[in-house]
C-alpha cells in the first residue's frame, strides 16, 4: 500500500500550518469579517458599505523574487511585497482595501516557512486595516522544483463612485508628473536581477536593496490630500515599468514625458543597468528605477508640490502636435506604442 507521504504530500503538516497560521490571520480581523481560519470561504459583512460604492479587485503575485528571498531565508518579506503590492493596484482607483486572500504553493511544505509568509502578510494588512480573510497552501511535489515556492493574493477593496481615478475627463497638456520614491525594485525585474547575481558578487547594501519589501503608497497619498494636493491619476509603476504602466491611467490623447535627471536614481539600479549593458528604454521598461509611484497633479499645484520636496518628474502633452513646451511630438501620436518620452539622462 502507498501512502500520501510517500507521494510528497504531508496532511499533518499542512494541518500544523494551519493551526501555526490562526493567531497571524485572527490578528487582522475587523468586525466585518464573520468567520475563521479553517472555513470552506471567508464570509465579510457588506451591509455598511452603502450606496454608491464600487468593490475594486485585483490578483496578483510576487514573482521570481520568491527565489532570491529563499536564498537568504528572507521570506517574512515576501508576505509584506504580496499585501503592498496589491494594495498599490486597487489604491490607483481610489480604494482602500477589505479583505486580502493569499495563495502559498510549494514542492514540500514547511509549516514555519509558510508562517513567516503570512506573518509578513499579516503585518502589512493590519497596517492598513484590511483583513486577510482567508487562502490555501498547496503541496504540490513533481510540479515545483524541491525547495521552490510560489505565492499569490486577491485583494477586494472599496472606493465612492465619485472618488474614482483617474479622473481622466480632468487630465489634460501640463498636468505635472509627481514622483514617490520606491525602496528598491520591489516585486518586478527579479528573473534578470537573479541572472545577473550569478555573474556578479552582490555586497550586503545591494542585497538589502533587492530584498527590501514591495512600498506600500497608502500614507503617502493620505498624506498628499491632507496638505491639499489633488491627484487626478495615480499610475503604480510595477512590471513594465514606467513606459508600460503610465500609459495605463491616460486617455489616447494625452502621452507623458518623463524628465530623466529630475529626481536621484538610487545607485543600485546602476549598477544593475551596468552589468546588464542595458540602454534607457530597457531600464525603465524592467524596472521602476527609483519611483514607485506616479502622482499626476494640476500645473497649477507645482507651489505646493515644491514646498513639500516632491520631485516633479515630467508632464503629460498632446499625444499629437506640439508639447506644452513648444517642442515636437517628434512621432509619438494616439497611434503610436510610445506614449511615454524619457528626456536627458540620469547616469
Amino acid at each position: 500500500m502507498k501512502s500520501y507521504r510517500e507521494a510528497g504530500v504531508d496532511i499533518d503538516a499542512g494541518n500544523l500550518t494551519v493551526r501555526l497560521l490562526a493567531e497571524a490571520v485572527s490578528s487582522t480581523a475587523t468586525p466585518a469579517v464573520l468567520s475563521e481560519i479553517g472555513a470552506f470561504g471567508g464570509l465579510f459583512a457588506a451591509d455598511d458599505l452603502g450606496p454608491g460604492k464600487v468593490l475594486v479587485a485585483s490578483t496578483d503575485g510576487v514573482g521570481t523574487k520568491v527565489d532570491l528571498a529563499a536564498r537568504y531565508r528572507r521570506y517574512k518579506g515576501l508576505g509584506l511585497d504580496l499585501v503592498n503590492h496589491c494594495v498599490n493596484d486597487i489604491l490607483v482607483q481610489g480604494a482602500r482595501p477589505l479583505f486580502f486572500l493569499d495563495y502559498i504553493a510549494t514542492a514540500s511544505l514547511v509549516p514555519e516557512t509558510v508562517l513567516e509568509i503570512v506573518s509578513g502578510m499579516s503585518e502589512a494588512c493590519k497596517a492598513v486595516g484590511c483583513a486577510l480573510l482567508g487562502g490555501e497552501t498547496a503541496e504540490m511535489p513533481g510540479v515545483y522544483m524541491p525547495g521552490a515556492t510560489d505565492i499569490a493574493g486577491t485583494i477586494v477593496g472599496v472606493v465612492d463612485r465619485e472618488a474614482l481615478w483617474p479622473k481622466t475627463e480632468q487630465l489634460s497638456a501640463g498636468d505635472l508628473l509627481v514622483g514617490l520614491s520606491s525602496v528598491g525594485p520591489h516585486t518586478n525585474g527579479y528573473s534578470l536581477i537573479r541572472l545577473l547575481l550569478e555573474q556578479h558578487e552582490a555586497d550586503e547594501e545591494m542585497l538589502e536593496f533587492l530584498l527590501a519589501p514591495h512600498k506600500c503608497y497608502i500614507g503617502d497619498i493620505d498624506c498628499l490630500q491632507q496638505r491639499g494636493v489633488q491627484p487626478k491619476a495615480l499610475a503604480h509603476i510595477t512590471g513594465g515599468g514606467v513606459i508600460e504602466n503610465l500609459p495605463r491611467v491616460l486617455p489616447d490623447d494625452l502621452s507623458a514625458r518623463i524628465d530623466l535627471g529630475s529626481w536621484d536614481v538610487p545607485r543600485p539600479f546602476s549598477t544593475l543597468t551596468k552589468w546588464a549593458d542595458l540602454p534607457n528604454d530597457e531600464a525603465f521598461r524592467v524596472w521602476n528605477m527609483g519611483i514607485g509611484m506616479i502622482v499626476v497633479v494640476d500645473r497649477a499645484q507645482q507651489p505646493l508640490i515644491e514646498e513639500l520636496g516632491l520631485a516633479t518628474v515630467g508632464h503629460l502633452f498632446p499625444s499629437e502636435g506640439v508639447q506644452s513646451e513648444g517642442v515636437q511630438s517628434e512621432g509619438v501620436s494616439g497611434e503610436s506604442p510610445e506614449r511615454v518620452r524619457l528626456v536627458g539622462d540620469w547616469r
